[in-house]
């Protein structure tokens, strides 16, 4: 029996995930203390409902204290559990609260909230199998991805993507690596208008033995990081590859993993960064910028 576990931040979109699932024939419990997880799985588990999912964040901060043992026990019990933890950045947040009117549940000053309420919510994010930042999510664009999120099997998740340090590091993985030390095709011409999805490139960017050293480097670093998140008992890891624009380089390593980790049943999320229409070569009325 499914039983997937709601947090986040104030704002983060917690309640529109919860319409979500419970579109999805999830019976749903708002903000129920960690303690009572166990029973409500154990209820819902005696009364034959096959998809269960419960809140918890800020307005349970009283009942967070035995956190640790509520998860623990719950996990033990039920081996279908997952937790899913919502963030986003602070002025995004302070938007959502001005637009809606709503009081923060901590009652003070909004940035000072924010602050406490990510210190006070630490310890939730940390037992998240799945955290994502919602900064830059519309609210059919979370169900999307939680649907998508929940039809997946209970193998452990290795999930991957793309990015470009210019446009700053994704908020939502667990680890973010940086290749921009590879050889850059940027530099060349005829491959400066490709991608890292082009053989070409990515023949480019592996091509010299110290290359392929770094790279096998970061294979195994990638590994054995999402092992150790495995034997912890998580259930999805998530690595940001990045490299300067996020065309090139990040996206030839970051496909390259994903076929070289079908072990760890890699996915590739997405290549944040790359460009859908390729632009013209600098000369040709491109702009600058390395990649």
């Amino acid at each position: 029996m499914p039983f997937v576990i709601v947090s986040g931040l104030s704002g983060s979109g917690k309640s529109s995930l919860l319409r979500t699932l419970e579109d999805s024939a999830y019976l749903i419990t708002d903000n129920l203390p960690p303690a009572l997880w166990l029973n409500m799985y154990e209820l819902a588990q005696a009364q034959g409902i096959q998809n269960v999912a419960v809140s918890a964040d800020a307005r349970t901060r009283a009942f967070l204290h035995d956190l640790d043992d509520s998860f623990r026990e719950l996990s033990f019990r039920a081996p279908d559990v997952r937790m899913i933890f919502l963030e986003a950045a602070d002025e995004v947040l302070l938007k959502r609260y001005n637009l809606s009117r709503r009081e923060h549940p901590l009652g003070e000053n909004l940035l000072l909230d924010f602050a406490r309420e990510r210190d006070l919510l630490a310890p939730l994010r940390a037992l998240a199998d799945t955290v994502i930042d919602t900064t830059e999510l519309t609210v059919p664009e979370l169900s999307q991805r939680i649907t998508g999120l929940l039809k997946t099997d209970r193998r452990f998740e290795l999930r991957l993507m793309s990015f470009g340090f210019k446009h700053a590091p994704p908020r939502d993985v667990d680890l973010v690596l940086d290749v921009r030390s590879l050889p850059n095709p940027y530099y060349e011409p005829e491959l400066r208008p490709l991608t890292g999805l082009d053989t070409r490139v990515a023949g480019h960017v592996f091509a010299t033995e110290d290359a392929e050293d770094f790279y096998q480097q970061v294979k195994a670093f990638v590994t054995t990081a999402a092992e150790r998140a495995e034997r912890a008992g998580r259930h999805g890891y998530s690595v940001g590859i990045g490299c300067t624009g996020g065309q090139h380089r990040s996206v030839a390593v970051t496909e390259r993993l994903a076929q070289e980790l079908r072990d760890l049943n890699a996915e590739l999320i997405l290549h944040r960064d790359m460009p859908s229409v390729i632009e013209a070569p600098l000369g040709e009325g491109a702009g600058g910028g390395t990649k």
